[in-house]
Formats: C-alpha cells, structure tokens, sequence
C-alpha cells in the first residue's frame, strides 16, 4: 500500500469536510446554527472524527478546496497564504539565503528588502493562516467533549482514539503557536474555553511561551510513541521538538535561559529511534516520506503533485530553482524552464561553500558556471548561483506524477536539526550533555555529506554552529530565527545582499526582529496591540 497516497487522499477529503463545517469569517471558526446542525449530522460516521483531524493537518498544505489557486481565507489569495510557503518566505527569503526574481509578485519584495509594514499580504497570510490552525482545533476540541461524545453514543474504541486525536489536535495548535510567538512576538489568544462572539484578549510572548510548554508536557502521555504513528500524523517526538525549539531561543522569547531543558529533549529525540539518511539529497526527493529519509524526517507539511496541489513551499522551491541560463527543470522533475529563474542564493550563503572541504559535500548543490556570485540587479535572472537541493524526482531517478505540482514533502523538522541544537546547547552552557558528543554529532552529518573535514573540540564554536546550521538546514525555515539568537538579524553585527534595501545590506532597525501585526488583524480587535515601531 501506498502510505503516502493513503494519507493525502484521507486529508483531502477531511479538508472539504473541516473548510465546509466551519465557518471562517474574522476567523472566529465557531459553527452557527446551520452548521451545527451539520457536524452533527457530519458526527453520525464515527470515522469523521478522524477525517475532521485529517482535515487539521490538511491547513499546513492546502489553501482550499477548489484548487490550488483557492483560498478558504476571505481576501486572501492562495498564494500569499499557503502555510508553508508564508513561513519559509519569513525565516528564509527576509535573511540571506534566497533572492525571488519577481518582485512584482505581491509582498515579496517588501519580504525580501526588509522593508515591510503591517500592510504586507504575506505577514497577513501566515499570522491568518496559523490562526485559523489554531480556531480549528478549538473547534474539533468543543465537539470531542465528553458531553458531546456522550449525547451521540460514541463507542468505546473510537473514544479511545479520540483521547489521542485531541493530544494531536492540540499539538498542532500548539505548533501554531510557536510560529506565532516567533514571528509576532504576541498574538489574539483563543482555545476551546474562550467565550464565542468576544474579541480575543492579547497573549504576549511569555504567556505563548508558558501556554506552548505546558499544552505539550500535558498532553505527552497521550500521544503516540515516537514512529509508531500514521505517516503524516504527529507523536510524542514531535512534542519534544517543539520543546527543544523553544527552550533553544528562550533567551529570546522570555530573557531567560533555557539550554539544559534544550539538551534533555534533545536526548528524547536522540534515542528514539531516528537515523539520519545515508544520502542528504534524498531528504529533498519525491519519495521522501519512505525509506530512510522517512527516519530522518520528524514531521513534514504534506505536498503531493495530484491529490493535494498547493502552491507550497516545494513546489515553489523546485520550480524557483530552475535556472534562466541553464533550464535544468528536467533534472528537477518539473517542466524544462520551470519558473524562469525566479530564485537564486545571496552571496553570503553561497561563500559558506567555498574551499576544498566542500568541492565533494552533497549539501552543496550550488551551480555556478556562467554566474557572478553577486547580484546587484534582482530582476536580473542570469546573475547569481542556483540551488538544486529540492526536486520532483524519487530516490530510484522516477519523476513525480505532474510537472508543476511536487509530490516532495516539506520536511518542518529532521534528525539533523536535533544534533547541531544540541552542539549549540553544550556551547552556551547547557548542563546534560557533552562537547564530545556534540563534536560526533556534528561529525556524523559532516560524514553523510562526504565532507573529508571533520571538526575538532578547537573548531566548535558558537560562529561555526551557525555557519553550519546554514548548510546543513538551508531552505527549510530556520534562518531567520538563527540569525536572531545569534544577534545577527538586526543591526550591523553581520550584513547580506540587498539587507535593508542596499546591494550590499545596511544595519536594520531592531523593531525588525518582529513583524507587525496585520492592520487587519488590529482592525476588528481592541485587545490587540501592534509590535513597537510599526
């Protein structure tokens, strides 16, 4: 059986099902009267609880139900509002790491300049997406209530499987959280006891921080042992990321440190059974949700190029990396010119490669033949290297089913990130682990990437951690919040390409490691405030 196909059939039609049921307007996705009266129609099928669960998991990929150009959410268009390519543009395109071509594209060129307002469609598309997560869970929690399960006779098996569907569901609101917390700071706080019809009171960061903790330590013991889960669901380990992320920038989020609680998770994670795939690029394949890139993977945001097509973050990622020069998309699995050039890498990402060590390391996909590494035009297609690290092609050298839509999955969280968080941990003083574990550990990717230069106690610093984070996990949605614990995002400490709006970056405002709250997200809300300085 084909697990991967399986589950995106299932998320498929649970997304009709959730985007149907509830209601989305302001994003209040509490049901009326009319729909009500559906989901208890819909609750008749014992099977719907786990399709309306499905159909939770399916907002991380699909935007709606009418195609991939569709959008569930009012005045928002599905490409400025898929959850993973507003995410990977926020961490990924406003650092230095990735140039997009066309800046007539809504928002991005704000994004990437670092020049953007409360006004920029995709701030507003990932604060509105990862809230509708969060009214979605609160939603199917208030329907799997006791009472609730009680007046509809629900038997004890399914009983027995909601108590883990509800741990998930609020893992995933928890989830939702996290990027908020990241990326906002503060947020509208609602959960499935808020009052209905009553505008959200404001959560800062140390009560995201404090709700986060304490939702996944709660719900630990319900959730499936790490591995043991569907493809596509999450369990315990997943938890325990999530954890080991926040406890890693808690210096950040509540001026407090947090390292030695980063290293227990990290340990969690370490033996439970995870293994880093033997091949890196195989991570980033059509068929990365099987085999031993499936034991590296964590948890990944679905894509499939037939059942759940979405402008998301691989397959804007694959078609993006087809070059204008070098039309390499058949390579890639998608159509021969792809989209045309439209990303390239900024030059300080592409310098992270230079030198011997790194002619034979797999992580390093660059092509530079007939490019400069500086790119002083961005409408300028033939300037600057690409990147080859994503593709619609299997680890057996099969092509993906459709040439546009990727069947590659977005994998949000990997083995690879546990080790070097916790080498960084040990570095900043974190008690529970050791330098000569983090040196194997970091050494273990380095051999997976046929790098011949192994490190050292000497050669582990806190500036080659972040150096490494950056080839090892680029493109996956981690740099912003890197450059941001390490003091590198704002001010002048470290400039890239076109930072702050210059060819060769300027220092940036520190207001900037926050984005704004959407204005029209302020609009409806008097409890909610906006970031300093926008």
């Amino acid at each position: 059986m084909n697990i991967k196909n399986n589950i995106k059939k299932v998320l498929f039609f649970a997304s009709i099902t959730i985007f149907m049921w509830s209601c989305t307007e302001d994003l209040n996705i509490i049901p009326n009267d009319d729909q009500t009266t559906l989901s208890e129609e819909l609750f008749k099928d014992e099977d719907a609880y786990k399709e309306v669960l499905a159909g939770i998991y399916a907002n991380f990929s699909l935007t709606g139900t009418d195609g991939a150009e569709s959008s569930n959410l009012d005045g928002l268009d599905a490409g400025t509002s898929q959850y993973g390519r507003t995410l990977l543009y926020l961490q990924t395109l406003a650092a230095d790491q990735m140039i997009w071509s066309y800046e007539n594209d809504q928002g991005v060129a704000e994004i990437q300049r670092n020049t953007w307002n409360a006004q920029n469609p995709i701030i507003l598309g990932m604060y509105e997406r990862a809230r509708a997560s969060v009214n979605f869970v609160n939603n199917f929690l208030n329907e799997t209530t006791p009472e609730k399960l009680d007046s509809r006779n629900v038997s004890d098996a399914t009983r027995q499987e909601i108590v883990n569907f509800r741990a998930e569901a609020r893992l995933v609101r928890a989830l939702a959280y996290y990027h908020l917390m990241d990326l906002f700071g503060k947020v509208s706080f609602s959960d499935e006891n808020s009052i209905v019809n009553t505008p959200p009171e404001e959560a800062s960061r140390s009560e995201l921080f404090t709700f986060i903790e304490s939702e996944l330590k709660a719900i630990e013991a319900d959730l499936i042992d790490p591995r043991q889960n569907e493809y596509g669901r999450a369990d315990k380990a997943v938890a325990w990321m999530i954890l080991a992320k926040i406890y890693l920038n808690a210096e950040v989020y509540i001026g407090s440190d947090r390292y030695t609680e980063c290293i227990e998770y990290c340990n969690k994670i370490l033996t439970a059974g995870y293994t880093l795939a033997p091949n890196y690029l195989d991570l980033f394949k059509a068929d990365n949700d099987q085999g031993a890139a499936r034991n590296e993977i964590i948890f990944a945001f679905i894509s499939d190029g037939s059942l759940t097509q979405n402008f998301g973050p691989t397959t804007v990622m694959t078609n993006g990396a087809v070059g204008s020069i070098e039309k390499n998309g058949d390579a890639l699995g998608v159509t021969t010119e792809g989209w045309g050039g439209a990303l390239r890498v900024r030059a300080q990402f592409a310098n992270l490669f230079n030198g011997g060590a790194f002619i034979t390391d797999t992580r390093n996909t660059l092509t530079k033949a007939g490019r400069t590494v500086t790119i002083t035009d961005i409408a300028d297609r033939d300037s600057g290297f690409i990147l080859a690290k994503y593709s619609n092609i299997t680890s057996a050298g099969v092509a993906g089913g459709n040439q546009t839509f990727v069947d590659t999955d977005f994998p949000l969280f990997r083995l690879a990130d546990v080790n070097l968080m916790y080498a960084e941990a040990v570095l900043r003083g974190g008690s529970g682990g050791s330098i000569g574990e983090a040196i194997k550990l970091v050494n273990d990717l380095r051999t997976r990437a046929n790098n011949p230069q192994a490190i050292t106690a000497t050669d582990l610093t806190l500036d080659f951690v972040i150096d490494e984070r950056a080839r090892e996990l680029h493109w996956e949605a981690h740099r912003r919040q890197d450059l941001i614990r390490f003091n590198r995002f704002t001010g002048g400490n470290y400039n890239w390409a076109w930072k702050g709006n210059a060819t060769n970056g300027i220092a940036l405002p520190n207001h900037f490691d926050l984005y704004p709250i959407p204005a029209s997200a302020l609009a409806p809300n008097p409890n909610l405030t906006q970031n300093p300085g926008y």
